[in-house]
């Protein structure tokens, strides 16, 4: 019998910190990026992708139709949950710390104390859906 595979996982191979393309999001702030690692995001399947915020940089209220594993992977992630951009419910995570974040919650990030990059690990489709469509970057011209 033959296997098929997901996208990018076909083959043995590594991906090296230093082969990671950081590219522009329409969905994101101007200054945010991501990379994707594995799979294709616009499609149902697993994948896996980096984002890194540099210092300052808010990710408004918004949520993901998919279940997300996030893992920091540097910097201090601060996350919170709600559909209103609230700094007193910010919680930080350090590197190496995991995230499990359940498909429709409502968060929000802020790259409050440097830059940060996790890695997120879901089935796809990649959604992304702002609370309040003023704060979605694709809507702003």
């Amino acid at each position: 019998m033959t296997r098929t595979h997901y996208a990018g996982q076909d083959r043995f191979h590594a991906i090296h910190s230093e082969d990671v393309e950081w590219k522009p999001f329409p969905g994101f702030p101007p200054a945010a990026r991501l990379a994707v690692l594995i799979g294709d995001t616009s499609q149902a399947g697993p994948y896996v992708i980096r984002v890194k915020l540099p210092m300052g940089t808010r990710m408004m209220p918004h949520k993901h139709s998919e279940d997300r594993i996030y893992t920091v992977i540097s910097g201090v992630f601060y996350i919170g949950l709600g559909a209103e951009f609230d700094e007193t419910r910010l919680q930080a995570f350090a590197p190496g710390s995991v995230i499990v974040l359940p498909g429709d919650q409502p968060h929000f990030h802020w790259a409050k104390s440097g830059e940060y990059i996790t890695q997120v690990s879901a089935i796809g489709p990649l959604g992304l859906e702002y609370v309040k469509a003023l704060d979605d970057p694709r809507k702003s011209i």
